[in-house]
């Protein structure tokens, strides 16, 4: 079992920067990528980022130039560096962690509140 925490999140207006962090601890040997979801009130739950063992990253359209994923592999931490924040980023943002799709693994931070005012 693999747990994550988040860390980030809160108020931050229009044109503001802030950062998100993930951190898995447990079985970890078992996450083949992490990323980052969210959600808006009304909205399905969209991936915002994702990085891979390999290092690959997939970021979402609407985040594409101004979110960076990264990680820290020595600390099992992933890191959401968001910039140019528009008020239509506010949303929940969920971290996730994922196996293989033959392990069908996959398991959710708590999410954090992120709001960005115009």
């Amino acid at each position: 079992q693999v747990q994550l925490v988040e860390s980030g999140g809160g108020l931050v207006e229009a044109g503001g920067s802030m950062n998100l962090s993930c951190a898995a601890s447990g079985t970890v040997s078992i996450i083949t990528a992490m990323g980052w979801y969210r959600q808006a009130p009304g909205n399905r739950q969209k991936l915002v980022a994702s990085i891979r063992i390999d290092g690959k990253t997939d970021y979402g359209d609407s985040v594409k130039g101004r979110f960076t994923i990264s990680r820290d592999d020595a600390k099992n931490t992933i890191y959401l560096q968001m910039n140019n924040l528009k008020p239509e980023d506010t949303a929940v943002y969920s971290c996730s962690a994922w196996g293989t799709r033959l392990s069908g693994y996959k398991d959710w931070g708590e999410g954090t509140q992120v709001t960005v005012s115009s």
